[in-house]
């Protein structure tokens, strides 16, 4: 896809500008955010700048193959900085507590994906046609004439990989494609990315699975699926929320199902919902607009506030009236 060369080219001015950085990422990072912040980490260090990467949750145990260096670290007491960049975060409440610990800099940068980005930053970089955010960073990277070493390839090819499903998600591109051969090329190792991100789940995952097929339920015809995840499940199974990441592509995948939805209890009245539709007549996004929340078109998620039954009874409602709308 052709790039935007003049945000591109304002984004790289204030990079040359500057020299202290924090790459910021969203909470509960998947791949493509933990991918997209250490590649700009570990450029940026090539090239000689201050950086810190920080993000309020640990990152997810596949993925920490990743970051061999422990770069991605929690954040400090406020800091000084002259460029703040965020990466795959479609609005500042989803930086989560790092949003307090940046206030003090002098250019915010916002490189996102995301449908429902909300433009926060001073300069805001959202490409909703991108498949992944890793796609928007290896953009930077060929128009800076950064050099891709390996680890950054890694990490790039795991951002992309995972953002759309291993390539098999129809937000992918002819240059998605073209993207991954040539992070190949560069060192991107297929075998110890495929082991570790879709190969190597812990024994907890494995519990956590096996309640989900236990307890799914299917309703509206087999075309709505979703299941709970409660607090006592995660202390049942040894699971933390790191082993929630892409459950929801197993109930996704039984054929009759359109929409699939997790439920999981945050809090007292707080429930995080993630939707899935593999029908481009049914929008999760703006499903989850009316939850305030957002994201793509085929993947979106919101936390609502609620009673676990009202919060249920809410969201199938309106998957509900989506589905009926999508075939008026």
């Amino acid at each position: 896809m052709k790039q935007p060369t003049k945000i591109i080219d304002q984004i790289l001015e204030v990079i040359g500008k500057s020299q202290t950085f924090c790459i910021i990422g969203h909470i509960r990072p998947d791949g493509d955010c933990v991918g997209s912040q250490l590649a700009l980490t570990l450029a940026l260090r090539a090239i000689g700048k201050d950086v810190l990467c920080w993000n309020e949750n640990k990152i997810p145990q596949k993925y920490e193959f990743l970051d061999k260096e422990g770069l991605i670290e929690r954040p400090r007491k406020s800091r000084t900085f002259d460029c703040v960049i965020a990466a795959d975060a479609a609005s500042l409440e989803r930086v989560g507590e790092v949003a307090g610990c940046i206030q003090d800099r002098k250019v915010f940068i916002n490189i996102d994906h995301h449908e429902s980005n909300t433009r926060y930053a001073d300069i805001n970089w959202v490409s909703a046609k991108e498949p992944s955010t890793g796609e928007l960073i290896f953009q930077l990277f060929k128009a800076a004439g950064w050099e891709i070493t390996k680890p950054i390839a890694n990490c790039l090819f795991t951002a992309i990989s995972t953002d759309t499903g291993s390539f098999q998600y129809p937000s992918t591109t002819p240059s998605t494609f073209n993207v991954a051969a040539e992070l190949v090329e560069r060192g991107a190792s297929l075998g110890e990315i495929c082991d570790e991100v879709y190969q190597s789940y812990p024994v907890s995952r494995a519990r956590l699975l096996r309640h989900i097929y236990r307890n799914f339920r299917l309703t509206h015809q087999n075309q709505i699926s979703y299941f709970w995840l409660k607090k006592r499940d995660f202390v049942r199974t040894g699971a933390d929320s790191c082993d929630a990441e892409g459950l929801i592509d197993h109930i996704r995948a039984i054929a009759p199902v359109v929409v699939a939805c997790v439920f999981e209890e945050m809090g007292e009245d707080l429930v995080r919902i993630s939707l899935r539709s593999k029908s481009p007549n049914v929008n999760v996004n703006e499903i989850a607009s009316l939850f305030g929340g957002g994201g793509h078109p085929a993947a979106a998620g919101a936390r609502v506030t609620g009673s676990a039954l009202s919060v249920q009874r809410r969201v199938i409602g309106a998957i509900r009236k989506a589905l009926k709308a999508s075939k008026s």
